[in-house]
């Protein structure tokens, strides 16, 4: 098949949408990537790229890229964020007809936000006469409340009723949680319409760590509970920390900070401040190719999110990574996610935004044996292999383009 991805981030930006493309590639399928000019997430276009000289047209592996200019995101600031949402939409749509050429069989949109997306996509549906498949990642409105960016109720019923336009010209939407569904259908999503398609992990998650690897702020001894991704206020950073000073006098309790965001700087302030810096390592945004050897050397991987409505019917992203690399989870979070670790027998869970709580349970974790600890490992690999295992959820996607027709 000539499958088209409509996405407005991909490689060199670190998206899972790269590892799909890649994955179908492998099967045999001819993939095109219609994207931007690469620059998340710091802001500025990567090395290499610009506003116009582009480049433009490109090749990853044997994936086509096609991409459109945009306004980069920048740092910290919501106008030009807006600006960089926007310029896409709006290039993109504009340059669609003259930019994507050739027959195409499937559009897919990747959305981990924003929204508008989908909007050069449904242009191209109907120049390409494809159906379109929507992979939802973060919902809208339901994002932006539980973000804060938007709090005028006019404005968000507005974006409501854009959403449904664009649920309403989408042939399949997928959705990588089972309680975004009822909040599709809310918008005018039809049972026929809605498909649970949750996120896996890399393949190399599955591979055996390097032996060799050594970062020397990693303590040899100790109990160490690493924390991977973003640095954010939806990430209940004020909770960690909170939590781990209440922990100041467990001394063999390590917490390994592995990634970066607009809180980081907070909380490295905040931890001197308590006098737990020692204790509190920040490891720094490291390659995705060198993540499992990181994660080998954690006892336990902590999962975190606030408790807004939208964040207890989400999956994060990094659980899956989590369970592929046999490793115990603490899940700080309400909901779907959460719940998942429990059943799986893969570690624990307490309620978000409770320090205390979460402070307990780190501490009853680190007396465990690493016999117990050890199975809750075999338990996140074995939930892993039955629920997010790579190769069937590719297969189950080849299935359904094959099943959809316009």
């Amino acid at each position: 098949m000539k499958i088209l991805i409509v996405t407005q981030y991909f490689w060199p930006e670190n998206f899972k949408i790269n590892d799909l493309c890649e994955g179908l590639v492998e099967r045999g399928h001819e993939v095109t990537v219609y994207t931007g000019l690469p620059n998340y997430p710091d802001g500025e276009f990567f090395k290499g790229y610009s506003f116009f000289k582009g480049p433009f047209r490109e090749h990853y592996g044997k994936i086509k890229i096609i991409r459109c200019p945009l306004i980069p995101r920048g740092k910290n600031k919501s106008l030009r964020l807006l600006f960089n949402y926007l310029s896409f939409c709006i290039w993109a749509t504009m340059l669609a007809p003259f930019l994507v050429r050739g027959k195409v069989d499937k559009i897919f949109i990747f959305e981990p936000s924003p929204i508008t997306v989908a909007v050069p996509a449904i242009v191209l549906k109907y120049l390409k006469r494809a159906p379109i498949f929507f992979w939802v990642q973060d919902l809208w409105p339901e994002s932006l409340v539980a973000t804060n960016t938007i709090k005028n109720k006019n404005v968000l019923d507005l974006v409501s009723s854009f959403v449904k336009i664009l649920y309403k010209h989408s042939d399949k939407i997928l959705v990588t949680s089972r309680g975004f569904i009822p909040r599709v259908k809310a918008l005018g999503g039809k049972d026929h319409q809605i498909i649970y398609f949750p996120q896996w992990a890399e393949k190399i998650f599955l591979k055996d760590p390097d032996q060799s690897f050594n970062d020397k702020r990693i303590p040899s001894e100790g109990f160490k509970i690493m924390f991977a991704g973003n640095i954010g206020s939806s990430q209940d950073f004020e909770t960690l920390v909170k939590a781990a000073s209440l922990l100041k006098d467990q001394s063999n309790i390590y917490f390994l900070i592995l990634g970066d965001g607009l809180m980081r700087k907070w909380a490295e302030d905040e931890v001197k401040k308590i006098g737990i810096d020692e204790n509190f390592i920040f490891l720094g945004k490291k390659p995705l190719e060198t993540m499992p050897d990181y994660y080998a050397k954690a006892d336990v991987m902590l999962m975190s999110l606030s408790g807004s409505d939208l964040f207890s019917i989400t999956i994060p992203a990094k659980l899956q990574p989590y369970l592929a690399s046999t490793k115990p989870i603490l899940a700080s979070m309400n909901g779907e996610g959460a719940q998942i670790v429990v059943d799986a027998k893969a570690g624990f869970a307490c309620s978000a935004g409770n320090p205390e709580l979460l402070a307990k349970t780190i501490k009853e974790m680190s007396q465990l044996s690493k016999e117990v600890l050890n199975q809750m490992g075999q338990n996140a690999l074995k939930c892993y292999q039955e629920q997010f295992d790579r190769e069937k959820l590719i297969s189950f996607l080849e299935d359904e383009f094959k099943k959809t027709q316009l």
